[in-house]
C-alpha cells in the first residue's frame, strides 16, 4: 500500500460509515478529482471521522494530492474535504472497529 493512500476529513460525521464510503468512492473515481482505480476505502471511527482511500496506483494518490479543492456532494450540501497523505500503513491483518 506504500504511496498509494491518502486520508480524508471533513464530510459528516452522521453519516453511516457504509454511506460515506460511497460518497467517497465515487469522488475519487472522477478523473476531474484526480481519481482513478480504487483498492479500497476504509471509514475510520475517529473524531473527527476521517477514511483511508486505498488506490490502486501510487500516481493516482499523487494526482487526488495535488488537486486544490476536493468537496463532496451529498444533497444539496457540499463539503469540503481535506486530502492528505497517509504516511502510516496499515497492515492486512489490522482488524479496524
Amino acid at each position: 500500500m506504500a504511496g498509494r493512500t491518502v486520508r480524508v476529513r471533513g464530510f459528516p460525521a452522521e453519516l453511516p460509515p457504509d454511506r460515506v464510503a460511497d460518497k467517497l468512492t465515487i469522488h475519487f473515481l472522477r478523473s476531474r478529482n484526480g481519481g482513478g482505480d480504487i483498492a479500497e476505502v476504509r471509514v475510520l471511527p475517529e473524531s473527527p471521522p476521517c477514511a483511508l482511500i486505498i488506490f490502486e496506483a501510487p500516481e493516482v494518490a499523487q494526482r487526488t494530492l495535488k488537486v486544490k479543492n476536493h468537496v463532496l456532494a451529498i444533497g444539496r450540501t457540499l463539503y469540503p474535504l481535506e486530502v492528505t497523505p497517509h504516511a502510516a500503513e496499515l497492515s492486512p491483518d489490522e482488524v479496524l472497529r
